[in-house]
């Protein structure tokens, strides 16, 4: 079958299926993840033998570390993928929820009731749990989901397809609600980003090319984030335990994660203290550091840092660093060079903590913790598909209510306008 046939047949299910999906009881949509998670734990074998056989096919491909790094499952993240479908389906349904309902002098009353997006087409690369995630949400949210993850993980992404659809059966639920793209031809991704008609939502999780190109290319509104270029600023008032804890979390927990940090700024007036302790942590942990003149003369180990350094996001074992006056110039630096992901502050200056939570320009601004935290399982969200750095609808870990928007209702009794 031609691509553009076979895509128009997932749009047509989709939107189909969309309308059931809108009109759903909460049990049976929390049945359907209850169930879903209950069978990834039964075929927990199965799902690493398929994996296996992905990454098998990656590193004979040449893929880089960090692609293999989000491809890869584990007993311990298959566990966080079951886990995170039953944190959604504790969650409070959004669908249906009245809110702002207030009475008008006309006596009417005039409200907002929460209502899913439709149909979302979700555009993914090599991680497999996205699959799952994403199908959880929208399911949870009364939306359908045509699933396209990267061939790289295709073994493992329909071995997961086929337990999402034993969760919808066993829900009453349609099996089309959620259809994971059979064909790892990209011709399918150009379909899928211009079906207007069938597809309401795209949103593409991958790396700044993928997401640059979706967003130029497709006739339907993105929610998306190019880059996670984090910073974390160690303040004139940091503790510096806590600063050195959360620099090594943030930056060497895990390299190709959009939420780890790649740029360090410390404030002038404690780097001779603090800069070649945290240096010589980060070079212990293989990390290289590039740095600008000042970083350079206190860490011997340190290359010089480019401009370009400051925009990167390296996804591997370096970061780049600056020593700044203070909080005004850090502030400055992150709005100039970061890509609106997620920063932190080290400080104990509880004025300088607000000021940093309100000006910072990000999705996700933190005050004393890593910037790993932002991901919508640790925001409490049971789980996100994707992190947005718009601003227009979702902004941050999009979980649920992101995959929600808002109707005006009116409740009248007969009125009639003069």
């Amino acid at each position: 079958m031609a691509i553009k046939q076979y895509m128009q047949q997932l749009g047509a299910k989709a939107r189909a299926a969309s309308r059931l999906m809108a009109r759903a009881e909460t049990n049976a949509k929390n049945l359907a993840l209850v169930t879903i998670a209950q069978a990834i734990r039964r075929e927990k074998s199965a799902l690493l033998a398929a994996n296996l056989l992905d990454m098998q096919a990656a590193r004979a491909a040449g893929l880089e570390e960090a692609l293999l790094d989000r491809l890869a499952l584990s007993e311990k993240s298959i566990a966080t993928m079951a886990e995170g479908l039953e944190q959604i389906a504790a969650l409070t349904d959004p669908i249906g929820e009245i809110s702002n309902l207030k009475y008008r002098p006309s006596g009417i009353q005039v409200g907002n009731m929460r209502v899913p997006l439709g149909v979302i087409g979700i555009i993914y690369e090599a991680r497999p749990n996205v699959t799952v995630d994403a199908a959880g949400l929208c399911i949870k949210s009364g939306n359908a989901a045509i699933l396209r993850g990267g061939s790289e993980a295709i073994n493992c992404n329909q071995a997961l397809a086929k337990l999402v659809h034993e969760g919808l059966a066993a829900a009453g639920l349609p099996a089309s609600a959620v259809q994971v793209v059979e064909t790892t031809d990209r011709a399918a991704v150009g379909e899928l980003i211009t079906m207007q008609e069938y597809v309401d939502v795209i949103v593409p999780r991958g790396g700044k090319g993928l997401i640059a190109r979706i967003s130029a290319e497709a006739r339907i509104p993105v929610i998306k984030h190019l880059d996670g270029n984090c910073h974390v600023y160690v303040d004139d008032d940091a503790d510096f335990a806590k600063a050195l804890r959360i620099i090594e979390n943030s930056k060497t927990q895990r390299l190709g994660t959009c939420n780890t940090a790649e740029s360090l700024l410390v404030a002038r007036s404690v780097a001779a203290a603090m800069l070649p302790k945290i240096a010589a942590m980060l070079s212990a942990k293989g990390t290289e550091i590039r740095g600008c003149s000042e970083t350079c003369a206190l860490v011997p180990q340190a290359q010089a840092a480019t401009d370009e350094d400051y925009y990167t996001e390296y996804l591997a074992a370096i970061i780049s660093c600056k020593v700044v006056d203070g909080l005004d110039a850090a502030i400055a630096h992150i709005n100039q060079y970061s890509s609106q992901h997620t920063e932190a502050i080290v400080t104990e200056n509880y004025t300088y903590a607000r000021r940093f939570l309100r000006e910072v320009d990000s999705s996700s601004v933190m005050v004393n913790a890593s910037t790993r935290f932002a991901d919508g399982f640790e925001y409490g969200l049971g789980a996100e598909i994707g992190i947005s750095t718009d601003k227009l609808h979702a902004r941050g870990p999009v979980g649920l209510e992101g995959l929600t928007s808002v109707k005006y209702i009116v409740l009248g009794n007969g009125e009639v306008r003069g």
